[in-house]
């Protein structure tokens, strides 16, 4: 099955308006090339010549720009996992090309007026004329490719419209030049040979706010093209990420540009003792983090998870762990301090079928994992066990021993309060020499520690034991009392065993 990518509604419409604000510059573009060219033509103005010049490389580069803005809105696919937002960098990259070439032949030509050839200018009304148009045409366009550029974080928009805001200030310098030659000629200094090249002059300065946006142009598209961090940000979304609560460190921060959509990975470390639930919350609250950081909520956040020991992390926790990671599973844990070091019993549990010698070479490889980790840790000592995990065939006997079922509720009561047993059931296995199961439910009072209640059914499963040697095991399933107008019961201190 041909893998589907979704595509929202919201990027739709983003994209639907970027491409009318980038083919409306492209009409704008076709009509100021063919002003400019007509009326430089007929004048003779490098100045004019020059821009026509521009705005033809402006038409270029708009056209590329519709292009690059149609091809960045369409989504990932299997050839390009992370979209093709790229297009918009490439096209501005080529636009800074043009520019470059463009002024090159400026400078050659205006070079070549002012010192080896002289041309006639006619500084007539037209040639103000179509450079007032150009001027508010540009003033149009440039306001509506910077208001879509910010409202879509278009980076190919974005470099059109301070590319247009550049060409205001380069027809204004044509503007003077021609004014120039205007005022030369009024008063009489036409056969000033430095004042009939003022024009060519303007060129040059025309050249050069050429030059200065396509510096600006290029450095960003090449930052964007390499992958180049953006600034601060990543100091400060590691401040973002570090202030979440439950993030232990952040290790590492990668940004990067696609054309509009920004992309964040990030590395942290989350205690090793947090659930899967917890851990998935604490990615959920980094990703916020970045897209407040970076002001946009579309940000493609990757966060990947190191599970590291906790400050807080007690050493029973840090065993428990270390026993897992060895293949083990630990239980009924306890610790002592001697003199300065900690020492540890505890149950851990193995596959049935492994041998003994794979068991110690277990349990040692943990013993050296575990004081690696703290060197406090001194004696440890390990029970082993082989838990079964396969179903055994049992048969329910409760109505066959209603007597035994009674006293086990009387044995029950007597520690628990009178009433709290309310459910025995016994299970009998065939193959085992008749040994008998007992499941009971009793009720405790809400308000006693889980202690508390550990005690007092310790002391339950003793005396059913010394009552009945046939039982093999007892489960005592404990729930918090009902209320005392349903039922009364009578809570005893805690009770202590009897020997």
């Amino acid at each position: 099955m041909p893998e589907r990518f979704a595509v929202s509604g919201h990027g739709d419409t983003a994209d639907l308006t970027k491409s009318r604000a980038a083919l409306s510059s492209v009409l704008a573009a076709i009509v100021l090339t063919t002003l400019k060219l007509a009326v430089g033509l007929l004048t003779g103005s490098l100045g004019i010549l020059a821009e026509a010049a521009h705005s033809a490389l402006d038409l270029v580069a708009a056209a590329l720009t519709f292009v690059a803005v149609r091809l960045a809105g369409q989504p990932p696919d299997a050839e390009h996992r992370y979209g093709h937002g790229k297009a918009e960098n490439l096209s501005a990259f080529v636009e800074a090309l043009l520019l470059v070439i463009t002024a090159a032949w400026v400078i050659y030509e205006a070079v070549q007026r002012i010192f080896f050839e002289t041309v006639h200018v006619q500084a007539s009304i037209w040639a103000f004329l179509v450079m007032a148009v150009s001027i508010a045409i540009d003033v149009g366009r440039s306001r509506v490719l910077g208001r879509v550029a910010r409202e879509t974080n278009s980076q190919a928009l974005a470099a059109d419209a301070l590319h247009f805001r550049t060409d205001i200030w380069s027809s204004a310098v044509v503007i003077a030049g021609l004014a120039i030659i205007k005022i030369g000629e009024l008063a009489g200094w036409g056969g000033n040979a430095w004042l009939s090249r003022a024009d060519a002059f303007a060129a040059l300065g025309v050249s050069g706010i050429v030059l200065f946006v396509t510096w600006q142009l290029a450095r960003e598209t090449v930052d964007a093209l390499l992958d180049r961090a953006p600034g601060e940000t990543a100091n400060l979304i590691t401040q973002a990420v570090e202030s979440v609560p439950g993030v232990v460190d952040c290790r590492q921060v990668r940004v990067r540009h696609a054309g509009n959509t920004v992309f964040a990975d990030v590395v942290i470390a989350v205690a090793r003792t947090a659930t899967f639930g917890a851990a998935h919350a604490i990615t959920e609250a980094v990703e916020d983090a970045v897209r407040q950081v970076l002001s946009d909520p579309a940000t493609d956040v990757i966060v990947h998870m190191e599970p590291v020991a906790a400050p807080n992390e007690t050493p029973e926790e840090a065993i428990r762990i270390l026993a897992r990671q060895v293949g083990m599973r630990a239980h009924d844990i306890r610790l002592r301090a001697v003199d300065d070091r900690l020492d540890a019993d505890l149950h851990v549990e193995f596959a049935p079928t492994l041998t003994l010698d794979q068991a110690h070479a277990l349990t040692a490889e943990f013993e050296r994992v575990a004081r690696a980790a703290n060197p406090r840790f001194g004696r440890i000592n390990t029970h082993l066990e082989a838990p079964g995990a396969a179903v055994e065939q049992q048969t329910d006997v409760t109505t066959q021993r209603a007597e035994l079922v009674t006293q086990a509720r009387d044995i029950a009561d007597g520690v628990a309060g009178a009433g709290s047993c309310h459910e025995v059931r016994l299970y009998q296995s065939p193959h085992k020499h008749q040994a008998l199961e007992m499941v009971l439910h009793c009720w405790f009072a809400g308000d006693l520690t889980v202690s508390q209640v550990h005690d007092q059914a310790a002391e339950i499963e003793r005396r059913l034991h010394n009552a009945f040697p046939e039982i093999r095991d007892v489960l005592l399933h404990a729930e918090p009392a009902v209320a005392a107008e349903t039922r009364a019961i009578t809570v005893p201190p805690a009770v202590q065993p009897q020997l």
